[in-house]
């Protein structure tokens, strides 16, 4: 399964250890192709005269493209437009080839999109902004002091959204991260909608005949669709240990196996996602809240009775087993909580490996006894007891002696890079959490 070459030396060379490394992972290639595209558009627009001749820049083509991207870079991110991808993406047949079930499950890379979206349409927004103040030194009259100041102040907070989002710093100050993408994203909002208004009355234009008022009106409501079914609804806690809890929630909704819901302690606070559990023939559904930083502690030493729920339940990584005739699963921790389902509903032939701290006193008795009743053989590795495996080596064991053709982790982000990769530089398609958002 593996592809490899005869180096100068004589020896093997496994290039899917270069192509497949995380560095060039499907997110940051398809962050890649928007970048792309945008220069190629950008060079050619130079060589035609389209930005601009005769001194003065001309705005419109500027502003749409600032627009397109934008709007990419908005839209794809939409839980309803993240359902729909993930239901494309399954419809691929078991029959097909592997390689395309295994590109077809690389779906959850969408963020990609959204991150070359949005930098490639805070630089052109930025280029706009140059251009109205070329023009206005100039001696042009417009666009006016007010659509120059409205366009700056946006250029300023996306700038600041895209700083707060790079690796390192959201990882630092992700609660700061949260806040300044909701709050500075808003305002963003806000202001484009004023911009829009300034720019089209600077022109003599009809507000609705213009693309960008539609195009907002759709931003707009892709923006405030999840708030529109925010819900305060009551929770059951099981709390078998203070590491774990499983809260319990049925108010009329039970999700579909490889789902998640956000949670929050107030209507407009932090909010967290978790893989749902539901059980066949049961309503309503379970999560799995292991103690990992301040929120989650929070949440298993002082229970809640009532939690917001903001969303609709949209689709996640293992979502994608089904363009698999079996997976092995590899957990870690509570990321038992998003495979649970699958074992569960048993929709596709699976084995597991999950390594934990002593998993029956963690998790309590009735958890793993379930586990232990709907796959065969699992192998639920005790750290306490046998210390740290090698997931890896384990996962390929596993994948040989039951022939499953792709391996599906969910573990700490290290472990799931590490497990990913070492996988399919050996030929079997692999897929964990990116942490994109």
């Amino acid at each position: 399964m593996t592809t490899q070459t005869t180096n100068v030396t004589g020896k093997r060379l496994n290039w899917r250890r270069i192509t497949r490394h995380p560095a060039f992972m499907e997110y940051r290639r398809l962050a890649f192709i928007v970048a792309a595209v945008n220069l190629f558009v950008f060079a050619t627009g130079l060589r035609d005269g389209r930005w601009g001749a005769d001194g003065a820049y001309a705005l419109a083509p500027i502003a749409d493209m600032a627009l397109i991207n934008l709007s990419l870079g908005i839209l794809i991110r939409q839980q309803r437009v993240v359902n729909a991808l993930f239901w494309l993406a399954t419809r691929v047949p078991v029959s097909w080839p592997l390689w395309i079930r295994w590109g077809a499950g690389k779906v959850f890379h969408f963020g990609g999109l959204h991150s070359g979206g949005t930098v490639a349409g805070t630089i052109w927004f930025a280029f706009l902004l140059f251009a109205m103040g070329a023009n206005r030194l100039n001696g042009a009259v417009l666009p006016s002091d007010l659509t120059l100041g409205l366009s700056a102040a946006m250029v300023a907070l996306m700038v600041l959204m895209i700083v707060s989002a790079i690796g390192p710093i959201r990882a630092r100050f992700h609660n700061a991260f949260e806040k300044i993408h909701r709050f500075a994203g808003w305002t963003v909002l806000g202001l484009f909608w004023a911009q829009t208004v300034s720019i089209t009355r600077d022109m003599g234009g009809v507000l609705t005949e213009t693309p960008a008022f539609w195009m907002l009106c759709l931003i707009t409501l892709s923006i405030i669709s999840p708030w529109l079914s925010l819900k305060k609804v009551d929770v059951e806690i099981v709390k078998p240990s203070d590491h774990a809890v499983l809260a319990r929630f049925d108010y009329g909704d039970t999700p579909f196996p490889g789902s998640s819901n956000a949670i929050s302690h107030t209507p407009f606070g932090e909010y967290h996602s978790f893989a749902n559990i539901p059980a066949p023939g049961a309503s309503g559904y379970r999560l799995a809240i292991s103690r990992a930083g301040d929120w989650t502690g929070d949440f298993i030493s002082s229970p809640p009775d009532k939690v917001w729920v903001k969303g609709i339940t949209t689709s996640g990584v293992a979502r994608i087993e089904v363009l698999f005739r079996r997976v092995v699963y590899v957990g870690t921790g509570s990321g038992i909580g998003p495979i649970l389902p699958h074992l569960l509903a048993g929709e596709v032939p699976n084995r597991l490996i999950w390594s934990t701290r002593s998993p029956r006193k963690t998790y309590g008795d009735a958890l793993v006894d379930e586990i232990e009743a709907h796959t065969e053989h699992p192998l639920i590795w005790d750290t306490d007891e046998e210390g740290k495996p090698n997931l890896s080596a384990l996962a390929l064991q596993a994948v040989r002696e039951s022939g499953a053709e792709a391996v599906i982790v969910i573990s700490n982000q290290k472990l799931t890079r590490k497990v990913v990769y070492d996988m399919e530089s050996l030929g079997i398609p692999a897929y964990g959490a990116i942490w994109d958002s």
